[in-house]
C-alpha cells in the first residue's frame, strides 16, 4: 500500500487516525501496530512471516541483553548479541542476496563448463530497514543506552510502524524509545502539524518526482548505439532530480504521518545538493541511513582514531556496505566505491572543508553536484555496461539531440517540471523545507504552508486520483 493510493490516502490513514482518538490513550500503540501490520501485509503477503519471526526473535533476545555487574553474564550476552546479528544479518543475506550470489557462482561454474542452479525468492519489502531498526534495538540495549522494552505491543510498534516501516527514515532505538511509553500524550494539535508536512511530500511525490519518471525512463532505456550526449546528460540530471523529489518525499510524507500518530521522528533530508563538498553531502542524503552506519559500523570499526590509512580503511568498508545494502547488482557497489573514493580524496587532500570564499563555495557546489550525478548513473542503470555506456556519451560531446521516443517523453509540462525542480534544488541551504514548514509560525512559513494546503494538495489528489503516481523508489530496497 503506497502512501500516495487512493486506498490510503481516502481509507486506511482516515480510519487510523480516527481510531487513534476515539480510543482510550492505553489502546493507541495497539491500534497502530495491527494497522501497520495490515499496511504491510497488504503489499508483503506471505513475507509478512518473515516480519512477525524477527520481531519475535528480536524482542526475545532483547530482554536477555540488558546490561549487569556479572562478568560471565556480561559474556552470555556478548554471545547472544552476535548471534541475534547474525540472524537479522543472516535473514537479510538469503532474502535480498541469494539469487545475487547464486547468478555469480552460476556464471563461474559455465566458465567450466559446468552448471550451478539459481536461487529466486520473493524480496520481502522494506526488509533492508526493519532489519536495521531489530539490530538498532539489541545493540542499544547492550550498551545500556535504553533499557528493553516490556511490553510486546511497544515493541511491535517501534518495528512495524507502518509511516517508517518501508522505506525509512532508519529510526534507532534510542531515539524512539522515550515516545513508545502507552501512556504518552496525542493531540490534534500533532495532526495539525504533522499534516502540511505530509501533504509536502504528496506533493513532490506525485507532482514532481512521478511527472519526472517517463522522461527517465525514455532515456535510461535508449539502447547503447542510439545514446547521445543530450539524451546522456537528460537522463542523469532527470533522474537526479526524480530519486531527491521521491525519497525525500517519501521521507517527508513519514515524518509527518510520525507526527500525526504522536511521534517524532528524525530528519533524513536537508538540501543535499546545495552541499559543498561530497563529504557535507552525506551529512544531508539520507542522513538516517548515515548515522546508523556510523553508530553501529564506523566507529566500532575505530572511525578515525587510528590514523589515515585506518581511517580511509574504515571509510571504504562503509560505503562498500552502503552500496551493497541498496541492491544486489555491481552497479550499487561501484556507486559505493565511489563515493567512498571521493570521501578519501577529499579527506587525503584536506578538501572536506567549508571553502574559504563565496566564489570558491559556488565552484564547490557546481562540482559537487556533477560528481553526484556522475554517480546516480551507476545507481540508476541496469548494469555497468549500461552506465558505462551513459557515463562514456556524458563525456563525448556531440550534436545527434534526442531520439524520437525521448522527444515524445519530453514534453512541455515535463520540462515546466524540471525547470521547477532545477530552481528548487538551486535555492540556499538553508532553511531546510520539512522542519520550517511543520514548525515555524514565520510570515513565509505560513505564505508555503497555505500554498501546499490548497494548490499544491489539490492538484496532488487530482493527480493521485487519476492513477498517475508510480511506487516509491526506494521501495525495492
Amino acid at each position: 500500500m503506497s502512501f500516495a493510493s487512493p486506498l490510503f490516502l481516502w481509507v486506511f490513514l482516515p480510519l487510523v487516525l480516527g481510531a487513534i482518538l476515539a480510543a482510550p490513550r492505553h489502546w493507541r500503540n495497539g491500534i497502530i501496530a495491527v494497522a501497520s501490520l495490515i499496511f504491510y501485509a497488504v503489499g508483503a503477503g506471505p513475507t509478512t512471516l518473515l516480519l512477525l519471526v524477527t520481531i519475535a526473535v528480536n524482542y526475545v533476545i532483547g530482554q536477555w541483553l540488558e546490561p549487569d555487574e556479572w562478568a560471565l553474564a556480561a559474556r552470555r550476552k556478548r554471545v547472544l548479541l552476535i548471534t541475534v546479528i547474525c540472524v537479522d544479518v543472516g535473514s537479510l543475506v538469503v532474502w535480498k542476496y541469494l539469487g545475487f550470489l547464486t547468478e555469480q557462482l552460476n556464471g563461474l561454474a559455465q566458465l567450466f563448463g559446468g552448471d550451478f542452479p539459481i536461487t529466486h525468492l520473493l524480496l520481502p519489502i522494506g526488509i533492508s530497514f526493519y532489519t536495521f531498526h531489530n539490530i538498532s534495538y539489541v545493540v542499544d540495549i547492550y550498551r545500556g543506552e535504553r533499557p528493553a522494552l516490556r511490553n510486546p505491543v511497544s515493541f511491535v510498534t517501534y518495528i512495524s510502524m507502518f509511516p517508517q516501516l518501508v522505506a525509512g527514515p532508519i529510526v534507532r532505538y534510542r531515539e524512539i524509545a522515550d515516545q513508545l511509553p502507552q501512556e504518552r500524550t496525542h493531540r490534534t494539535d500533532d495532526i495539525a502539524a504533522g499534516f502540511p508536512r505530509f501533504a509536502l511530500g504528496l506533493c513532490k511525490k506525485v507532482i514532481i518526482a512521478d511527472s519526472l519518471n517517463p522522461l527517465v525512463e525514455a532515456c535510461f532505456a535508449t539502447p547503447g548505439d542510439r545514446m547521445t550526449f543530450a539524451i546522456a546528460w537528460l537522463g542523469a540530471l532527470t533522474y537526479t532530480l526524480q530519486l531527491y523529489f521521491d525519497f525525500s518525499g517519501y521521507s517527508d510524507m513519514a515524518i509527518g504521518l510520525g507526527r500525526m500518530l504522536g511521534f517524532r521522528l528524525p530528519e533524513n533530508f536537508a538540501r543535499p545538493y546545495s552541499s559543498v563538498t561530497v563529504t557535507e553531502f552525506w551529512r544531508r542524503w539520507h542522513m538516517s541511513l548515515s548515522r546508523w552506519f556510523r553508530d553501529y559500523v564506523y566507529i566500532p570499526l575505530g572511525g578515525n582514531r587510528h590514523g589515515a590509512a585506518k581511517t580511509y580503511r574504515n571509510l571504504l568498508i562503509i560505503f562498500v556496505l552502503t552500496g551493497f545494502w541498496h541492491g544486489a547488482n555491481w552497479t550499487y557497489l561501484v556507486w559505493g566505491l565511489y563515493h567512498g573514493a571521493l570521501l578519501i580524496i577529499e579527506r587525503g587532500f584536506h578538501l572536506d572543508g567549508a571553502p574559504s570564499s563565496r566564489g570558491r563555495a559556488v565552484a564547490r557546489r557546481a562540482l559537487t553536484l556533477l560528481l553526484v550525478v556522475v554517480g546516480w548513473v551507476f545507481f540508476r542503470s541496469a548494469d555497468l555496461p549500461q552506465a558505462l555506456t551513459m557515463i562514456g556519451n556524458m563525456l563525448l560531446p556531440d550534436f545527434t539531440g534526442l531520439t524520437d521516443i525521448v522527444s515524445e517523453a519530453f514534453t512541455n509540462q515535463r520540462l515546466v517540471i524540471l525547470l521547477c525542480a532545477l530552481a528548487i534544488v538551486f535555492l540556499p541551504a538553508h532553511p531546510v523545507t520539512g522542519p520550517l514548514l511543520e514548525s515555524s509560525r514565520s510570515k513565509p512559513a505560513t505564505v508555503l504552508r497555505t500554498t501546499i494546503m490548497t494548490a499544491g494538495l489539490l492538484y496532488a489528489a487530482i493527480l493521485v486520483a487519476t492513477g498517475t503516481f508510480s511506487p516509491f523508489l526506494y521501495y525495492q530496497f
